[in-house]
């Protein structure tokens, strides 16, 4: 039967001091070095292993990865890096911490643009100091100016499909570490979760979920390995 585990990256910078996060580039605290670490100790305890990993181009998702991978010993596994696993581009609220944010446009607006299905966030300015269109890793695509969890579904799951799920149908055994908007987007795919349900969702950092799949890759069983 075919395994999949994801994890949240661990407590980054802001987590922490509570902004809108999205693309830009934050590292993990040390309490989100602490999870990475942990995870990885109770995969190892709980006997998974894996023989490939997939993770995206932010240094909090791949640090995770990384931690967890050396707990388990296993940093030599196989690891692609891709945009499409990034986190949800939060556009113009990037950066802001998210109860000024609030107080200045109203508690329902945020709400709306944080957690609606379709509904994207005011788009990034262009010049902006969190404007990643000359990063260099982003150099062969067009980075979005703002994204809604809609937007980050219609990345995400051609990735998987085309990346993922044939791993998985020839029976490797597949860890991601990425990030709470994209892995909604497979844990709404996976377990067929409705629209309206999916943005309630919570997903805390640092814990694995493990999919037990059957043979057309649905879900037989989403458990997060803590709760066993």
């Amino acid at each position: 039967m075919p395994q999949l585990v994801l994890i949240r990256h661990g407590q980054s910078a802001w987590n922490l001091e509570n902004r809108f996060t999205g693309w830009w580039d934050v590292d993990l605290t040390m309490q989100g070095v602490e999870e990475a670490r942990e995870a990885g100790r109770l995969m190892k305890e709980k006997g998974l292993d894996f023989d490939l990993t997939f993770t995206s181009l932010q240094t909090r998702a791949i640090k995770t990865l990384n931690l967890a991978l050396e707990a388990m010993g296993r940093l030599w596994l196989p690891t692609e890096k891709d945009w499409r696993l990034n986190e949800r581009h939060y556009g113009g609220l990037t950066g802001l911490d998210k109860a000024e944010t609030a107080a200045r446009h109203g508690d329902e607006q945020v709400k709306v643009w944080r957690r609606s299905f379709d509904v994207p966030p005011p788009p990034m300015d262009a010049g902006s100091d969190f404007d990643l269109s000359k990063d260099r890793r982003y150099a062969d695509i067009q980075v979005p100016a703002t994204e809604s969890l809609k937007d980050t579904i219609a990345r995400v799951l051609p990735y998987f499909n085309e990346r993922i799920a044939p791993e998985l149908n020839a029976g490797q055994r597949v860890l991601i570490s990425a990030h709470g908007n994209s892995l909604r987007a497979l844990v709404k795919h996976l377990s067929n979760i409705p629209d309206d349900e999916i943005t309630g969702l919570e997903i805390p950092t640092g814990k694995p979920i493990v999919y037990e799949l059957d043979d057309q890759l649905n879900a037989v069983e989403r458990y997060y390995l803590h709760e066993r």
